[in-house]
Order: C-alpha cells, then sequence, then structure tokens
C-alpha cells in the first residue's frame, strides 16, 4: 500500500497530484495505478486540504476518495512474475562478445579480458 507522499504523514494514499505548469494547475484525482515520478500520492485529508500559489488553479476530482482494492488479478500476476523469475531450469543466455563487442543503443559490452 501506497503512503502519503507529504513529509511525516502515514496515512495510506488515497489520490494522486499532478501538476500542469504550462497552465499553472495542479490536478488532484484518484489514486493513479502506478507511482509516477512526477506526481505525489496524498492521502484523503492532504487531497482535499491542498491549496497552490496565487494565480494558480486546483481542478480537484469530485468523487470520494476511497482506498484502493487489490484484485485478485493483480496478486496472481505478482505471484506468477516471482515464481518465473526464481525457477532454476530455465536456460541462461550469455551474450556474444565477438569482435569487440556488442552494441546497443549507447551502451557497449566488453568482453572479458580473461576470456582473450
Amino acid at each position: 500500500m501506497r503512503r502519503c507522499s507529504r513529509t511525516g504523514c502515514t496515512n495510506p494514499a488515497v489520490a494522486t497530484l499532478t501538476y500542469a505548469y504550462a497552465d499553472s494547475t495542479a490536478v488532484v484525482g484518484p489514486l493513479a495505478t502506478y507511482a509516477e515520478p512526477h506526481s505525489y500520492d496524498l492521502c484523503e485529508e492532504h487531497a482535499l486540504r491542498l491549496t497552490v500559489p496565487k494565480g494558480w488553479e486546483v481542478v480537484r476530482y469530485e468523487g470520494e476518495f476511497a482506498l484502493p482494492d487489490r484484485s485478485v488479478d493483480d496478486l496472481t500476476a505478482l505471484a506468477e512474475a516471482v515464481r518465473e523469475a526464481g525457477r532454476s531450469d530455465l536456460p541462461v543466455d550469455s551474450p556474444d562478445f565477438s569482435v569487440g563487442g556488442g552494441r546497443r543503443g549507447h551502451l557497449r559490452a566488453l568482453p572479458d579480458p580473461r576470456d582473450e
């Protein structure tokens, strides 16, 4: 369960705050499915009491904020992913480092000098 992003608050998060800087707007809506790097999770108290600087606007969700329910599908998917990652019978592909290493994007994998 995600917690409120406000310092010192340990209440569970029920809303997500996102800023639209170009429009000078703060948007408070239902809790996002995933935590985003440029948004903030808020408890009900902080979501309802949020104030913004002069000249800014707050767009606030008008429904009730409720704690998200974990669905059985989410828990099953998580359990399957953990189970799959822990399997020891899966083959491990070793990268092919022939002729100067592999290149992927801007990163370069170099061969182990001990293998030469």
